[in-house]
């Protein structure tokens, strides 16, 4: 009878974790419709319940990213359940597990992998996780953390450090899993090589800079005002080109390289910049990209791409693995992302208007 008593018990254990169902509210930033900023509110919602396999996540700290903006302007096939919640970079402390056999006990401080896996199929069973068409992103299919809790998988917890705080953990959640994968699983990057970054100001780009140099590679980042050119610097870049100045960058570019061109671009602009991506990148290079803040149609000069031989990359997120390496990584190496600027939750939509208009170095941290 030994198996009932430990089945009793841990079902036992599972309603002590589990929360009940009751009426409580959570303070949220959420929109009801797609469009600008004017349809976002920060007002009272449901305060979500854990279902099977799923832990309840008090937030403590959640960062923004373009991806907030982009989901809530909504693009053609993207359905929502509304009201919807984005938010993607979550760090806070569990709550309760509805989970059997969990080892994640309440108050424990942890950080979230934003890559959701739905179902399995022949990329998850890759460990090519992002390729998977059930792949989902927390805060884009999935309702995120701009909340004062979240649910998510069990799975996609991951405990953050005591070092680390709040602020910090949040950081480099979906910009560490993107840049991970982006620089040295797709394109490869090696140390001893050159990377260019087109623009420095986004949480993607300064962590690009940070872990090019942590992988060995000299970097050279366009940049706009003094202040973020020296932050740019103070990141690592051996080089800083500020663009408006030279809006012929490419140049500036291979009269950097002595007339070779960089191994690596990264280039996350798209429409604005890909034709002098195409002229900056070396003989045999790799322009890699992610996402596309100034246009996505692309055009450029066909014989640049052939004759020189670049391979065109592209990247998105990333698997299990790479959240793990990614965060082992950084949090092992002292990496600290820059944070732009901390404010509450209740600030929310001052801090995203900022975002949008491209205001920040670095990433915007908001607490509920």
């Amino acid at each position: 009878m030994e198996w009932l008593s430990r089945g009793k018990k841990q079902a036992h254990a599972l309603r002590q974790l589990a929360p009940t169902r009751n009426d409580t509210r959570m303070k949220a930033i959420f929109f009801e419709q797609h469009g600008e900023i004017n349809t976002l509110k920060y007002a009272e919602l449901p305060q979500p319940e854990p279902r099977l396999g799923e832990a309840l996540v008090r937030v403590r700290a959640v960062a923004l990213n373009h991806l907030d903006i982009w989901v809530r302007r909504g693009w053609k096939g993207l359905n929502l359940d509304m009201p919807h919640i984005t938010g993607s970079d979550v760090a806070g402390e569990v709550v309760a597990v509805n989970s059997p056999g969990t080892t994640w006990s309440p108050g424990t401080r942890v950080i979230v992998n934003p890559g959701i896996i739905t179902h399995d199929d022949e990329w998850t069973r890759k460990g090519e996780d992002s390729l998977s068409p059930g792949f989902k992103i927390l805060g884009e299919q999935v309702k995120g953390g701009l909340a004062e809790y979240v649910c998510v998988p069990a799975s996609n917890l991951y405990r953050l450090p005591d070092s680390i705080s709040f602020e910090e953990g949040a950081a480099p959640l979906l910009v560490g899993l993107t840049c991970w994968r982006m620089l040295f699983k797709r394109s490869q990057l090696r140390p001893g090589e050159s990377v260019l970054v087109v623009g420095a100001g986004g949480g993607v780009n300064s962590l690009s800079i940070l872990l090019s140099k942590a992988a060995g590679a000299s970097v050279i980042a366009l940049s706009s005002s003094p202040d973020k050119i020296e932050k740019a610097r103070q990141l690592g870049a051996n080089s800083v080109i500020d663009y408006t100045q030279h809006q012929d960058w490419p140049t500036e570019v291979l009269k950097l390289t002595k007339g070779r061109g960089v191994d690596v671009v990264i280039d996350n602009v798209g429409a604005k910049t890909f034709s002098k991506s195409l002229r900056a990148v070396a003989r045999g290079g790799r322009i890699v990209t992610v996402g596309n803040t100034k246009g996505y149609e692309l055009s450029f000069d066909n014989r640049l791409l052939f004759t020189k031989q670049v391979s065109l990359i592209g990247s998105t997120m990333g698997s299990r693995s790479d959240f793990t390496e990614a965060m082992e990584f950084i949090f092992q190496n002292k990496i600290r992302i820059p944070i732009d600027s901390v404010a509450p939750l209740s600030d929310g939509l001052t801090m995203i208007k900022r975002l949008e208009e491209g205001h920040q170095f670095g990433k915007i941290i908001l607490k509920p």
